[in-house]
């Protein structure tokens, strides 16, 4: 009996360390990538405002060509909603255009239903090149934050990195996509 008493207080130990440092830990993150492409800004705005668009260079749609789709409103305008529901990579989810600014800016809110509940907002900022009206450098973000005690799993997983890498190979595909165009 005894030895069960000590692991039970060992694992009792254990998750209070953990919300304990829950507690005190980042309770969110925010990540930003760029990338030059070699067409006018307004080109680029046009395909990105078009939410549709991302499932030829959005690595994450792509990690279920199976996923079932729905859409509501008009594609490329404010309050257009892309919903999925795919494998256990793509999850479950919807986003949702927030705001538009010609030529300037696409502000996304995303709703994650599966693997977990978050919200995160995914802008893109679009800006002319200096001295190269043919040049766009398109920045993707995204930001979101995460509840005590949920925060706890950033701890074990580095979200920045493995997301940073993500919006690398999309904006990778995206300038692929568009300079061919």
């Amino acid at each position: 009996m005894n030895i069960f008493l000590i692991i039970l207080l060992v694992i009792a130990g254990v998750v209070a360390l953990l919300l304990i440092i829950a507690a005190f830990s980042k309770k969110g993150y925010a990540i930003q990538r760029s990338i030059v492409i070699d067409k006018p800004v307004d080109e680029v705005y046009n395909y990105l405002r078009h939410i549709r668009n991302q499932d030829h260079f959005s690595k994450w749609v792509m990690t279920d060509p199976q996923m079932k789709k729905t859409f509501t409103g008009a594609d490329g305008t404010v309050g257009f909603i892309y919903a999925w529901d795919g494998n256990k990579k793509a999850g479950k989810g919807e986003q949702e255009i927030k705001k538009l600014t010609t030529n300037k800016e696409i502000q996304l809110e995303v709703r994650f239903e599966r693997p977990f509940k978050a919200v995160a907002t995914t802008p893109f900022i679009l800006e002319s090149e200096a001295g190269n009206s043919n040049q766009t450098i398109v920045k993707w973000g995204m930001k979101s934050a995460m509840p005590w005690p949920m925060n706890a799993a950033m701890l074990f997983m580095n979200i920045e990195n493995m997301l940073a890498k993500d919006l690398e190979i999309s904006l990778g595909n995206l300038k692929r996509i568009i300079e061919q165009g």
